[in-house]
């Protein structure tokens, strides 16, 4: 039995998938990922190492060259780039495309277990990054106040930051600008050099007063208590009251050497707000989840901080889910347009509303179905998967019409023929030039899966959603299109002896343009 024939002969088992069809595809729309473009993570690390002090020729010399003579060894490794620095190296490995960046960062720490023992002591351990586009911020806020600006800098810091944080999505919030809140000690020279006391007795004296210890358990009956001695500073008086040395029997207190102030931490960056200081929150959101989504939530919990935090005023500087949302809406608004050009284009032609409509239907099912696979694959709806839809939009409806117009033609030709029979001989003598037909331009996008580099990874979705959207587009016309044409299609047959309506005369005359613009 031939696909268009069960198809004919079992209606409700062709609707009643169609529609499960349609369900799971469109329950997949709601719940796919929003982004501007695919998720692409570029095939390098870096070693990024601290050596404070160091000159740029020392930093090349002790750090930078052990550390790519060690990655050199590396399996995949495609270029090694470093950059050295006053204070700072760091060493970027890029690595073939395709390669298992997990593995790779694997083997770079066993190479830098073995080359960190050739580096100074002084120097901190070497960390290793992943470059990621995740690692950008989605938002930028400006917060401002009338306060004063260390004031504004601990509100933010103690109850604006944590609540945005918490967010579903977000990752982390980072701060940038304002006062923090800095204890400076301004040590007497003179004073010091008098009672000879080192300055890293000083410092080592106040380290150790400020610290928070477990003191062990404590067991009483049945129960058992954990105790710990609390030496945190809470105030200023408790740091000028520490002893830093002993002299001839008496202590030397702090606020003997030093004067003590609640000051800021120097300023390096100026942040404006609408003309006034403030201070810059970025927002980063977690690999993965939806960049509108997080933006939109983060952004209403903005408005309830404003709410409930008069004293502030925190607006949005860059919002990248603004630019998404209106990209993903062009192309969007472009798909749509043309599948309704391409529609009246049907009407056109085709002249018969019904034959319009089964052909139509294969665009937006077709569409749905494809939202299966961006949804079940790990895709997001970007501009690749959108700009794959609105590609195939156009080719979405040609099985269809192949199909159509060999059963309406045969309708045509045997008026007596029966609408089940006809549609089934209609489409069974244009399955093989249907399907190759599909085939053909399945093959030009498959390729492309295939292509390695920066342009696999950006047309691998646009390629894969092309080819679904086709195939999806040839199960619809030869199961639904001959389904339907065996019920509602009823080919037009004027009668030039009797009284034709307005529709038949329409009919005949724009079938006399057409076999005109065909003779010509």
């Amino acid at each position: 039995m031939s696909i268009a024939r069960f198809s004919v002969q079992r209606p409700v088992f062709v609707s009643m998938f169609t529609l499960i069809v349609l369900i799971l595809g469109g329950v997949s729309l709601l719940r796919i990922p929003v982004d501007l473009m695919p998720d692409i993570t570029y095939p390098t690390l870096t070693v990024a190492t601290s050596y404070e002090n160091a000159s740029p020729a020392e930093i090349e010399e002790l750090i930078t060259r052990p550390i790519e003579e060690a990655m050199s060894a590396v399996p995949g490794v495609e270029e090694i780039t470093s950059t050295s620095y006053e204070g700072h190296s760091r060493v970027r490995i890029t690595f073939t495309w395709g390669i298992d960046l997990d593995d790779a960062a694997n083997d770079i720490r066993d190479r830098l277990d073995r080359v960190i023992p050739r580096l100074p002591e002084e120097a901190d351990r070497p960390f290793l990054r992943k470059f990621d586009l995740a690692s950008f911020p989605i938002l930028i806020l400006g917060a401002s106040g009338s306060m004063d600006a260390v004031q504004l800098r601990t509100l933010i810091d103690n109850q604006v930051k944590y609540r945005i944080e918490k967010v579903p999505g977000v990752a982390a919030l980072d701060i940038w600008g304002g006062y923090s809140r800095e204890i400076h000690v301004l040590l007497d020279p003179e004073k010091i050099k008098a009672l000879g006391i080192p300055l890293d007795q000083i410092h080592d004296r106040v380290q150790e007063a400020n610290v928070t210890l477990p003191a062990g358990n404590l067991e009483s009956g049945h129960h058992e208590l954990v105790i710990r001695t609390s030496g945190q500073f809470v105030d200023l008086n408790q740091l000028r009251d520490t002893v830093v040395a002993v002299r001839e029997g008496l202590p030397v207190r702090l606020s003997e050497l030093a004067k003590v102030e609640d000051a800021w931490q120097k300023v390096v960056r100026i942040v404006r707000v609408n003309g006034v200081n403030g201070v810059r929150l970025s927002v980063n959101k977690q690999s993965g989840k939806n960049t509108v989504a997080v933006a939109e939530e983060v952004l209403r919990e903005v408005e309830a901080i404003n709410r409930e935090i008069p004293q502030i005023s925190i607006v949005p500087l860059v919002d990248t889910s603004d630019y998404i949302r209106r990209a993903i809406g062009n192309a969007g608004r472009g798909a749509l347009y043309g599948g309704l050009c391409a529609i009246l284009v049907l009407l056109v032609f085709l002249r018969n509303l019904r034959s319009t409509m089964i052909v139509a239907m294969a665009i937006p099912i077709s569409i749905i179905a494809t939202f299966m696979l961006i949804n079940f694959g790990g895709f997001t709806l970007n501009l690749m998967t959108l700009g794959g839809l609105a590609l195939g939009v156009g080719m979405l409806v040609d099985n269809s019409i192949v199909v159509l117009e060999n059963i309406y033609r045969l309708r045509e030709d045997n008026a007596s023929l029966d609408g089940q029979e006809g549609a089934v001989r209609g489409a069974d003598e244009v399955v093989m030039p249907v399907i190759a037909s599909t085939l053909t331009t399945v093959v030009v996008f498959l390729p492309m899966v295939f292509v390695r580099g920066m342009a696999g990874v950006m047309f691998r979705e646009l390629s894969l959603v092309v080819s679904f959207s086709l195939l999806c587009s040839l199960a619809v016309a030869m199961t639904l299109v001959p389904m339907l044409a065996a019920r509602i299609l009823h080919p037009r047959h004027p009668d030039p002896t009797a009284q034709m309506t307005v529709l038949d005369r329409l009919f005949c005359l724009t079938g006399g343009w057409l076999e005109a613009w065909e003779n010509g």
